[in-house]
């Protein structure tokens, strides 16, 4: 009863981006907004694009089904639904879905006068595929350069483009992105559990403050972060991991042809070592 009542409150008119008050109603508890509409919309057409995709395959197995790009002659050219069309136009939907989904976030923040932090933290997400499959088939040249739609198909994908540059892991952004991906996960976990342990306490035991959060982490590392501090750090890590992720894949193949243990060279060749 208290979110409804502070949902009364905050469903004013304003904040919209796109369509003044003409998209400006709710169903539900859901904020609809031009957005919104965007978004059903983008996601019901390549969402039957992608089952139309599959029945034109040899398959229903989920795990099997395959939706390629344009074949590399096609260059940037519109290619025949068949023949990588439909992929192009399910790649088209898919970022109309996430941008709009991303704006209508920052409609509703700016309806609640909240900072654009999540719609921020979301579009990250949204330039890493973007980046798959629109920035780096752009620069080299080719459509067919994305990835599959598919399960095992992109899996496959990932695993080809890993050998073509003989160890992706050499790959100095990837190096950058897998560090930030792994040190989220320590900031989170470490997080979570602080607040689990403060706000679950045994049985008769009251709940504990901020100021047993803060001295645990004095104790047992010397310093605290803060509460604020700690939501920054985590947002930090979280979208440097998304954007490095995308940096890497974009640096193989338009900036760096050759393997990835080759780029490493470098080292070896300072003064240094002679």
């Amino acid at each position: 009863m208290a979110l409804m009542t502070f949902e009364k409150k905050y469903r004013v008119r304003g904040g919209t981006l796109v369509g003044g008050d003409l998209f400006d109603f709710w169903i539900g508890p859901f904020y609809v907004g031009f957005f919104g509409v965007t978004t059903v919309f983008f996601s019901l057409v390549g969402t039957a694009l992608i089952v139309w995709g599959a029945a034109l395959g040899p398959t229903w197995n989920l795990w099997q089904i395959n939706i390629a790009p344009p074949d590399l002659s096609y260059g940037l050219a519109l290619a025949p639904l068949q023949e990588g069309g439909l992929w192009q136009i399910i790649t088209i939907c898919a970022t109309g879905a996430f941008v709009s989904w991303a704006l209508r976030q920052a409609e509703i923040a700016r309806k609640l006068g909240m900072g654009l932090h999540i719609p921020v933290a979301f579009s990250v997400a949204v330039f890493a595929y973007v980046a798959l499959v629109v920035i780096r088939p752009v620069l080299l040249g080719a459509w067919g350069h994305g990835f599959p739609y598919g399960i095992l198909s992109h899996l496959d994908w990932v695993s080809n483009v890993g050998y073509q540059y003989l160890h992706f892991h050499y790959n100095p952004a990837h190096m950058i992105a897998i560090t930030f991906f792994f040190t989220t996960v320590l900031a989170l976990s470490l997080h979570g559990a602080q607040i689990l342990s403060v706000t679950n306490p045994k049985r008769g035991e009251p709940v504990k403050t901020a100021e047993h959060e803060d001295t645990f982490f004095r104790d047992a590392l010397g310093y605290s972060i803060g509460a604020l501090g700690i939501h920054r750090l985590g947002l930090f890590l979280a979208l440097s991991a998304g954007f490095f992720s995308a940096v890497c894949i974009v640096l193989s193949g338009p900036f760096w042809t050759r393997g990835w243990p080759e780029w490493w060279s470098w080292w070896l060749n300072l003064p240094i070592w002679s």
